[in-house]
């Protein structure tokens, strides 16, 4: 969709180099329904009616976002979008590294054979079973055994090769185990990456988290406003959201690095920055808009503009 790669097109300029690795976070979220709507459908998970979009990112920046029915899971589509992904980075970046990063909602066997087919990097969430359980079993009675000895939350790392009955191969499987006064916590990956287990756990995997928070961040730009009944205009709300999120993100890594205003939500962006009181003056030759006096951050404000102007 041309509004899609207006957002990868804007991404690919903002580097002045080449980069050596491109982490791209898939993942799904609810958007609940306004109604009998066009799409609309009971998912389990979240226990209401929803969309449930897809959303891409590497770091901070937006990539895509795709409206969906939840009537399927979260990888719907996501194997096409990752494709055309990679053809277009690849084609500005012919050495770049690309890493695929999910939940297990992502863990198909078509998309990791697609990834090893095409020369891209997985680390992704493989949901427990009781096939998973076994393989850790030796592990998790050492987590065990350490919380009995110590009364402190254990944690043991494990890795072995696993393929379930529908994968075309055996894959590299990370377990995470640990015991705590509640009893066993499992937790899986699966990944092509080489590297110590507890560090491609702990500072790979984990790292999605922030993906996380960037997904939070899309109501508050009112990506929740697909209230139209028919589907077309709710997937253009979206869009109009993605693109409001893409110009604050700008203007957060552009015009507020190493300021108090660095690190914050685009909503507090909006409210301490953005939401001034203003005269608007007009006449034949020109408008002019006079910026409240009192604005308690006009001096971050002439900063960020300043670092914004073309130069």
């Amino acid at each position: 969709m041309a509004i899609h790669r207006v957002l990868v097109e804007q991404f690919i300029a903002s580097f002045a180099e080449a980069p050596t690795e491109l982490i791209l976070d898939f993942d799904a979220t609810d958007d609940p329904v306004h109604g009998h709507q066009e799409g609309r459908f009971f998912h389990g998970y979240y226990d209401e009616y929803c969309f449930l979009p897809l959303y891409v990112f590497c770091g901070e920046q937006l990539l895509v976002a795709y409206l969906r029915s939840a009537k399927r899971g979260a990888e719907r589509h996501a194997l096409a979008i990752l494709s055309l992904l990679v053809r277009r980075l690849h084609a500005a970046w012919p050495e770049v590294r690309i890493v695929l990063r999910g939940d297990s909602g992502f863990c198909r066997w078509r998309m990791l054979a697609w990834c090893d087919r095409n020369g891209v990097q997985y680390i992704v969430g493989l949901a427990k079973n009781e096939a998973l359980k076994r393989l850790a079993a030796s592990g998790m009675a050492q987590a065990a055994e350490r919380y009995a000895a110590t009364g402190a939350k254990a944690r043991v790392f494990t890795e072995f090769e696993y393929a379930a009955s529908t994968w075309d191969k055996r894959r590299h499987v990370i377990a995470r185990l640990e015991h705590d006064a509640k009893g066993d916590n499992p937790r899986f990956i699966v990944t092509s990456l080489p590297g110590e287990a507890q560090a491609l756990y702990e500072k790979v995997y984990c790292a999605r988290g922030e993906m996380e928070n960037r997904i939070k961040e899309q109501p508050q730009l009112f990506s929740d406003r697909t209230s139209c009944h028919a589907w077309w205009p709710n997937q253009f709300r979206l869009l109009l959201s993605s693109l409001a999120y893409v110009l604050l993100e700008a203007i957060r890594r552009l015009g507020l690095h190493g300021t108090e205003l660095a690190h914050a939500y685009v909503a507090t962006i909006r409210l301490k920055l953005l939401k001034i009181g203003a005269v608007i003056l007009r006449n034949t030759r020109r408008v002019r808009f006079l910026l409240s006096s009192a604005h308690p951050e006009q001096e971050l404000f002439r900063l960020a503009a300043t670092r914004l102007a073309p130069s």
